[in-house]
C-alpha cells in the first residue's frame, strides 16, 4: 500500500464525520470538487470504496469505518509525536506527571520529595485530571510519566513501575447503617438497594449495565455519596475524596490495587529516568495514608 499522507487523512476524517461533502469542504476550508477529487484518488490508491454517496450526502462503508478509526488514531499520534519532540527540544520544560485528583495523594508527594532530593533533578509540573485520563494524556504528549492504579487503568502501550499494593475501602454516606461496620465484603457493597455503586465509562467509553448513576467526575461522586444516593470502592489511600460526610470501611475481599509509575514506552527521557530512580527507591518504603 502506498503511504497515506496526513493530509487525506484529514480529509477523510471531515468528510467521514460530516457525511457531506459540502459541509466538510466548508469545515476544511476548500472547495468541493478537489475534495471530492481526493477521496476519490485515496479509493483508488486503497483498492476500496471508503463512502457510498448519494444526493443527500455520503455514508460510511465497513472499509471506511475501519479508515476513520485508525485515521484518527495515526493523526493522534502525529500530533502527540509533534508535542514531545517540542518539548524535549526545550532545555527548561518541567517534568509533566499526571495523576488523578485526590488519588495516591501521600505517596506522590513522597516520590516528588524524592526527586527533589537528587542532583540535577528536574522540575516537575503535576497535572490533575479526572478518572481515567492519564492515559490518554500520556498518549497526546500532554504529560511525560503518569500516577496510574492497576488494574482500573489503561496501561497498554507504556512501560511501567510497580510502586504500591493495597487494598480497598467503601466509602459510605455518614448515618447509612453500613457505615457503622468496622469491615464489609464486597458482596455486602455490591447489593445495598438504596446505595446502588455509582458506575464510572469503561475504556471505551461506555457504562456498564446497573442501577447506580452515571458519573464521570470525582466531584459528582462525592457529592453523590454525601447526598446518600450511592457508595464508592477506591483504593485505601484515596481518602483524599473522603468528605466530613463520608465514612470509609475496609472492603476485606476486594481486589488488591497497584500504583504505578507509567510512562510511553521507549521514552529516552533524562527527566523521566530520573523520576523512575526516585520511584524505584521509594517501591519497598512508601507506606501512605492518605
Amino acid at each position: 500500500m502506498d503511504d497515506l499522507e496526513t493530509r487525506e487523512l484529514r480529509y477523510f476524517i471531515a468528510v467521514a464525520e460530516e457525511l457531506h461533502f459540502g459541509r466538510a469542504a466548508d469545515r476544511l476550508g476548500i472547495a468541493q470538487p478537489p475534495l471530492s477529487r481526493a477521496i476519490r484518488l485515496l479509493e483508488h490508491r486503497l483498492g476500496v470504496r471508503l463512502l457510498d454517496r448519494d444526493r443527500r450526502g455520503a455514508a460510511l462503508t465497513d472499509a471506511g469505518g475501519v479508515l476513520l478509526h485508525e485515521a484518527r488514531v495515526a493523526l493522534d499520534a502525529v500530533e502527540a509525536a509533534a508535542r514531545r519532540t517540542r518539548r524535549a527540544g526545550d532545555p527548561k520544560r518541567p517534568l509533566v506527571l499526571v495523576t488523578k485528583a485526590g488519588a495516591s495523594h501521600a505517596l506522590l508527594r513522597q516520590l516528588l520529595d524524592a526527586l527533589a532530593s537528587e542532583p540535577g533533578a528536574p522540575p516537575v509540573e503535576v497535572l490533575l485530571c479526572e478518572v481515567g485520563e492519564q492515559a490518554r494524556r500520556l498518549r497526546d504528549g500532554q504529560a511525560d510519566v503518569a500516577l496510574m492504579h492497576r488494574p482500573y487503568d489503561d496501561l497498554a502501550g507504556f512501560d511501567t513501575e510497580d510502586l504500591f499494593v493495597e487494598g480497598q475501602i467503601a466509602l459510605l454516606p455518614a448515618g447509612h447503617p453500613l457505615a457503622s461496620r468496622d469491615q464489609l465484603t464486597s458482596a455486602e457493597v455490591g447489593d445495598v438497594p438504596d446505595l446502588p455503586i455509582a458506575r464510572w465509562p469503561r475504556l471505551d467509553g461506555s457504562y456498564p449495565d446497573g442501577a447506580g448513576p452515571e458519573v464521570h467526575t470525582q466531584a459528582q461522586l462525592a457529592q453523590l455519596v454525601a447526598l446518600g444516593r450511592t457508595l464508592l470502592v477506591i483504593p485505601a489511600s484515596s481518602r483524599a475524596w473522603q468528605w466530613p460526610d463520608h465514612v470509609a470501611v475496609p472492603v476485606t475481599d476486594a481486589p488488591d490495587v497497584t500504583t504505578v509509575l507509567a510512562w510511553p514506552h521507549g521514552s529516552r527521557s533524562p527527566a523521566v529516568a530520573a523520576l523512575v530512580r526516585a520511584a524505584a527507591g521509594l517501591r519497598d518504603g512508601a507506606r501512605p495514608a492518605g
